[in-house]
C-alpha cells in the first residue's frame, strides 16, 4: 500500500481540483501522525532510491554525506517540502514548485526553521523553461497522475534537466491491486486523505516510459514500491502498487 498525496505541477497543465485538495492537506503535511501520516514512512524509501540513483549517476561514494554538493536540484510538485528538504541537506541547491501556494508557505517556514535554504516557488513548472536545462537532478514523486496533460509535463522535466543530468519519478501503476490498495483500502480506512486519486489516471510503467522517451529521455531504471506487513515500505522488484523510475538524456 502507498500514499500519494504529493501536490500536482504541470507545465500549463495543472489541474486546479487537484491544487485545491492538495493546498487543503497543507497546514497538516508535516504532522507525521495527521493525514500525510503515510507518506512520511513512505518518504525514507523513496528517498533510498534516490540517493542509490544519484550515486550511481553521478559517481558519488554511499559514505559521502553531500552527494549533491556542488550540484541543483528541481523538486516538482513539491508539496510542503518532504523531499526537497532532503535535497538540501545532501548538498544541493534546490529549487521546490508547487501548483498550491498553501503548500510553498508551509515549505517555506518550515525549511527556515530547519535553517536551510530552498528556492520555493508556487506556479507552473513550465515558467522555468525560460531558464534553460539547469538543473542536475529533476524529481518528481507521485505527481505525474495529478496532471491533466501528462506528455507536456513530461517535456516540462526533460526541457530543465541538463544534457548529463537525472530524472526520477514515482507513481502508482494501474492496477486491480493498487485501486484496492490505495483507493478502496487507503482512502476507505482514511490512511490517506479521501479523494486523492483517481485510478483512471494511474499509468503503467510501460506508459510512463514511452512518455519518457517520447520527451527525448531514456530510462535507466525501474523499481517498485511495495508494502511489507513486518517492514513496512520497501523497495522490490515488484512493480503492481506504485514504482519509481529514473532516466537521463538520450543523446
Amino acid at each position: 500500500m502507498t500514499a500519494s498525496v504529493e501536490g500536482p505541477m504541470t507545465a500549463a497543465t495543472i489541474n486546479p481540483d487537484e491544487a485545491a485538495h492538495f493546498g487543503r492537506l497543507a497546514a497538516d503535511w508535516w504532522n507525521s501522525s495527521g493525514e500525510s501520516a503515510m507518506l512520511h514512512r513512505l518518504n525514507p524509501v523513496r528517498l533510498a532510491y534516490v540517493r542509490e540513483r544519484i550515486d550511481s549517476h553521478f559517481g558519488a561514494s554511499r559514505r559521502d554525506r553531500h552527494p549533491l554538493a556542488g550540484r541543483t536540484a528541481l523538486d516538482v510538485g513539491c508539496g510542503a517540502g518532504l523531499l526537497a528538504e532532503p535535497l538540501a541537506r545532501l548538498g544541493a541547491k534546490v529549487t521546490a514548485v508547487d501548483a498550491a501556494p498553501e503548500n510553498i508557505a508551509v515549505a517555506r517556514s518550515h525549511a527556515a526553521e530547519m535553517g536551510l535554504e530552498i528556492d520555493y516557488r508556487a506556479g507552473e513548472v513550465g515558467a522555468l523553461r525560460d531558464e534553460g536545462p539547469r538543473f542536475d537532478l529533476v524529481t518528481a514523486m507521485e505527481v505525474v497522475e495529478h496532471v491533466s496533460d501528462v506528455p507536456a509535463f513530461i517535456a516540462a522535466l526533460a526541457a530543465l534537466v541538463k544534457p548529463d543530468g537525472l530524472v526520477v519519478l514515482s507513481t502508482p501503476n494501474r492496477t486491480a491491486a493498487a485501486r484496492l490498495a490505495m483507493i478502496t483500502l487507503g482512502e476507505g480506512l482514511k490512511m490517506i486523505p479521501r479523494g486523492t486519486h483517481d485510478w483512471s489516471s494511474f499509468l503503467t510503467p510501460d506508459e510512463l516510459e514511452q512518455y519518457l522517451l517520447n520527451a527525448g529521455l531514456k530510462v535507466s531504471d525501474r523499481k517498485g514500491l511495495g508494502f511489507s506487513p513486518a517492514r513496512g515500505f520497501v523497495l522490490s522488484d515488484d512493480l503492481t502498487l506504485n514504482y519509481l523510475m529514473a532516466a537521463t538524456p538520450a543523446h
